[in-house]
């Protein structure tokens, strides 16, 4: 397609939509279910149905609140001319406002639709945790009060893509929530609490113009980095006071394995400032976030074997 010189060519209407759903940060809903079906293996209480369903569920949430965040975002003037990360589809013209919020409605529904039979398996408990999930997704940077304009983003993401989410897949097979899945939902939140730091620490001189309050823009560059090293000292600290504490056995420190990949990001990538290098090292995280997760449900896979 002819572009003018300097345009970013107009993607098909598919590729629009691919984009503004930000695949290449889905990890983020796929390693809470990964490991919150591990732990309820572990304890013999894995279910394939309620597991596929939570999946289905958390990515579905995921994308709706991508989609969400383009169109609100765009709106309120986070995601201008100048921003350092992907193109987004409200903000470059690929996609009208209406279009938007008629997607994410539409994504929010199915989500809502696969919550119908987790409802139907876990009770109430889990129509709640679905209502507040959806909301929350909404709420992150839309209605009244966007959680992520005042700085309350990176809660949000580690209650809901940590706790809430590792809890939950637990709960819909086991219909309990034993301690070691509280504990592995603090690991995954704050590995997921981590993607959104990078991202944050990209956009901090854009969302600090637009009036979007993340702990970065309050904290500083300095803050943002030394908010990322803690998280990853949490998620790494997990696997070893389950070990120590003889919650798990050895195996439960294979993810230790990413260790040195962890200390590349830090070193590396998150000390630079120009984009590129900040949306590699967000894409990096969003990779260690499910390749840790990988082994750590792994581990404690093997440490139920008999």
């Amino acid at each position: 397609m002819a572009t003018l010189e300097g345009q970013t060519p107009l993607p098909s209407r598919w590729r629009a939509w691919w984009s503004a759903a930000r695949p290449r940060t889905l990890s983020v809903s796929v390693a809470p279910v990964l490991v919150g079906t591990a732990v309820a293996h572990a304890h013999g209480a894995a279910r394939a149905l309620p597991a596929l369903a939570a999946l289905l569920g958390a990515v579905l949430i995921q994308i709706g609140t991508n989609l969400a965040n383009d169109l609100f975002d765009a709106q309120k003037g986070a995601d201008a001319d100048d921003r350092i990360g992907p193109p987004r589809a409200v903000q470059m013209g690929w996609l009208s406002a209406a279009q938007m919020r008629g997607g994410a409605a539409l994504v929010f529904g199915a989500a809502a639709g696969v919550g119908l039979y987790l409802i139907a398996v876990g009770g109430w408990p889990i129509a709640l945790v679905g209502a507040l999930s959806i909301a929350a997704g909404i709420a992150y940077t839309g209605g009244p009060w966007p959680l992520a304009y005042h700085g309350l983003g990176d809660v949000a993401v580690f209650l809901f893509f940590g706790v809430v989410a590792v809890c939950g897949t637990c709960y819909v097979q086991m219909l309990a929530i034993p301690g070691d899945a509280l504990a592995a939902s603090l690991t995954i939140g704050a590995l997921a609490t981590a993607v959104l730091v990078v991202n944050n620490l990209r956009d901090v001189d854009t969302d600090r113009r637009a009036g979007k309050r993340t702990l970065a823009v309050r904290w500083g560059r300095s803050g943002a980095r030394a908010e990322y090293a803690a998280l990853l000292l949490i998620a790494y600290s997990v696997p070893l006071v389950l070990w120590i504490g003889e919650s798990a056995r050895a195996s439960v420190l294979l993810p230790l394995a990413t260790l040195p990949h962890a200390a590349r990001l830090l070193r590396t990538a998150l000390m630079r400032e120009d984009g590129a290098s900040l949306n590699a090292a967000l894409e990096s995280t969003a990779r260690l976030a499910l390749l840790f997760a990988l082994l750590f449900a792994a581990g404690l896979l093997l440490g139920a074997a008999p």
